[in-house]
């Protein structure tokens, strides 16, 4: 019978949720504290309004634009850390600062995964800023990185710098996810291990545009064929909030059938220092072997 998780990333000192409420959530990454808009967040803060009022930057609505509005001085990049990992963060005018904290304890998972195995292969797509890609690499994976922003390529270099990794241990591709994954099986190139963050809208390199309703299903029929034939895991989330992570459980269980394994699905969400409120940020699923494969 299947049921749903909810997946914490609790091994963060690098990272907090301070408080988050009225469509808005308080964070802390390393030094630098923001606001940014949350949807999920319907409830009401319990920090005081001094508290939200000292952040270093809120994202907001100016004009015809969103931007940061800057409140306090802070650096325009700095380092971060989780577990072995170190990498680089800075805010964009995506709202974002390069780290899905969500995602830690998926690193942790898939990178458990690899060390059971000698050199696996990981195919990692729309990977952003690189670091599951990262992660995988240090744990001993023959890393292939592939976004289609040139800009966040060269910031997951950046990253795979900051955590010493050999240039080798990371293949970076800039390219359109189902081209590339096309010319993959084309090529007979088979992968241990599958990560995907695929976008609700996207362009690829030579404007394919990416509708996840539609290119989603077409990317999962082509990924089966680029599995090796002892797959190590497959791992998806998704932040395209009109997808559900039952959706993602059934999509992925007809991926894997006939592989000796089980999938899981949920959550990903992150505990509030404030209250312990838990706030749900996206969806997921992942695929493993039975523990005797």
């Amino acid at each position: 019978m299947q049921t749903l998780d909810l997946l914490i990333s609790d091994g963060w000192s690098d990272y907090e949720l301070l408080d988050s409420g009225v469509g808005r959530k308080l964070e802390r990454f390393g030094a630098v504290t923001v606001v940014r808009p949350e949807a999920q967040a319907l409830w009401n803060p319990r920090l005081p309004q001094q508290d939200w009022d000292s952040a270093h930057a809120v994202f907001e609505y100016q004009g015809k634009g969103e931007n940061w509005r800057e409140q306090r001085a802070h650096p325009a990049q700095w380092t971060m850390r989780y577990a072995d990992l170190q990498f680089v963060a800075r805010l964009t005018p995506f709202r974002h600062v390069g780290v899905f904290p969500e995602q830690a304890a998926q690193w942790d998972w898939a990178s458990d995964l690899i060390r059971r195995r000698a050199k696996p292969r990981v195919l990692n797509l729309f990977a952003y800023t690189g670091l599951a890609s990262v992660a995988a690499a240090q744990a001993g994976a023959q890393v292939t990185h592939l976004d289609a922003s040139k800009a966040a390529v060269e910031w997951a270099k950046e990253n795979q710098a900051a955590c010493a990794l050999p240039s080798g241990s990371i293949r970076w591709i800039i390219d359109d996810a189902l081209k590339f994954v096309r010319r993959e099986a084309r090529r007979g190139v088979q992968y241990d291990g599958i990560i995907m963050d695929p976008p609700a809208f996207g362009r690829g390199t030579q404007g394919q545009v990416w509708q996840f309703s539609e290119s989603f299903p077409m990317l999962l029929s082509e990924c089966r064929q680029i599995l090796s034939p002892n797959p190590l895991f497959v791992l998806i989330t998704t932040y395209d909030i009109r997808a559900s992570a039952t959706m993602l459980y059934n999509t992925l269980s007809e991926l894997m059938t006939g592989f000796a394994g089980s999938v899981t699905a949920g959550e990903q969400v992150l505990r509030e220092t404030s209250a312990g409120r838990l706030l749900s940020t996206s969806i997921y699923a992942r695929w493993s072997p039975d523990p005797e494969q």
